[in-house]
């Protein structure tokens, strides 16, 4: 017989997380998510609960009822969404500019619809006349189009495309978990049926709840299908077109879970529903458009900073993110080694990519609580140290010296 050897607490290293997500915390999210435990059905946690849809109305600009979390990744969002939402056989339309698009079709094609997909250059975006060429041409039932994706840090114009879904009878879902709290978005005003995120980007929380919202439209959908759980519901033929194929994923479900009858599905996980609504709070509690503001500023002064020493940004640049950017990695500097020395010498994290990308760019985030003066300026002189060490000449004081000023120019 073996002795095993029980490790000590967690206890992990300090890191500024400055790649496409995720981030570090605010302090008052993981403090939140220290609290006591409550029975589910507690007056405190059904409070809690309710307090929590309300402050996400606020988040997403929306009055839609039917805005609640999703216990899981923000994928987790997404395929609560669209698995609700796409019965086998309808068409969904997937416009594809970077890898989370794709993911997208994948999931609407395990809920066994007929997926059509166009696709543009990666760091491009959609036209929304070239949407409506494409909803023309397919007459899909639903759209679903990311907002920000941060495979190639582009934010996709949703302004005008809920008009268009409407005129033609097309359902719109965005996901928007890279962008929602450091982007502009205006899910009411902008004509969306259903929307998810996720905490661990802008919204300055760990990964592990999705806030999602549907319209009015939406959830008529979702409650026309049958809802199927075993020993409490009727049962239904699993065959059936109308039929959800998940249990922990069926929006009827977890509508009726979040509603006045408190209907049981899961039990609800209450650190994370802490953590969620420390989110939105702390957003709300700042002001939403200051908040988006203020993840303008740190993108703007990171972007200024990369340029001033001397890298080439990817993609088309008045249609990036606010909260992350891309560069090219200098020529002759190795890509993976010089991120681990950010990461060993100075504990600062920024991201690789995928897909044609892969090993041509590094992705760096301003985002949630590391949307700061410091955290950019930090990472910058960091960056500057790394690629000196890897052989690239680069402009001494370059980078800090161009995002100090643009800072000190607001």
């Amino acid at each position: 017989m073996t002795t095993s050897v029980i490790p000590g607490p967690i206890d992990p290293p300090a890191r500024l997380l400055m790649g496409p997500g995720p981030i570090s915390a605010y302090p008052s999210v993981l403090r939140a998510m220290s609290a006591p435990l409550v029975g589910q059905y507690d007056p405190f946690m059904t409070a809690a609960m309710a307090e929590t849809q309300e402050l996400y109305r606020q988040v997403w600009a929306t009055r839609n009822e039917a805005t609640v979390l999703v216990d899981g990744t923000s994928r987790a969002g997404i395929e609560a969404a669209i698995t609700s939402l796409v019965r086998p056989g309808d068409r969904v339309l997937v416009p594809i500019f970077g890898r989370f698009g794709h993911l997208l079709a994948e999931i609407a094609e395990r809920a066994m619809a007929e997926v059509h997909t166009i696709e543009t250059e990666w760091g491009q975006v959609f036209t929304p006349s070239a949407v409506e060429e494409a909803i023309v041409r397919v007459q899909p039932t639903l759209l679903a189009l990311v907002q920000g994706d941060t495979s190639t840090t582009m934010n996709q114009p949703l302004g005008e495309i809920g008009e268009i879904c409407r005129r033609h009878g097309v359902l719109f879902y965005s996901d928007a978990t890279a962008s929602l709290g450091g982007n502009d978005f205006e899910a009411d005003a902008w004509g969306l049926d259903a929307a998810t995120a996720g905490l661990q980007k802008c919204l300055g929380g760990p990964s592990g709840s999705s806030p999602i919202t549907l319209s009015d439209r939406a959830v008529e959908v979702i409650t026309s299908r049958k809802k199927v759980e075993a020993g409490i519901r009727e049962p239904g033929d699993p065959s059936a077109p109308d039929f959800v194929r998940s249990n922990y994923f069926d929006l009827g479900m977890i509508l009726d879970y979040w509603g006045p009858r408190r209907l049981n599905h899961h039990t609800e996980a209450t650190s994370m529903l802490y953590g969620a609504r420390e989110c939105a709070r702390v957003l709300l509690l700042e002001g939403r458009q200051q908040v988006i503001d203020r993840h303008r500023l740190a993108g703007d002064a990171m972007l200024a900073g990369v340029q001033g020493l001397g890298l080439e940004v990817f993609g088309d640049i008045s249609h990036k993110m606010t909260n992350v950017v891309a560069v090219y990695i200098p020529e002759g500097v190795p890509g993976d080694a010089a991120r681990q020395a950010m990461l060993d010498d100075f504990g600062i994290e920024i991201g690789t990519s995928f897909g044609p990308l892969h090993g041509k760019v590094w992705r760096i985030g301003t985002m949630g609580y590391n949307a700061r003066k410091d955290a950019v300026l930090t990472t910058l002189a960091a960056l500057e140290a790394v690629l000196r060490r890897f052989g690239a000449s680069v402009p001494v004081g370059g980078g800090v010296d161009a995002a100090a000023d643009l800072y000190a120019g607001k």
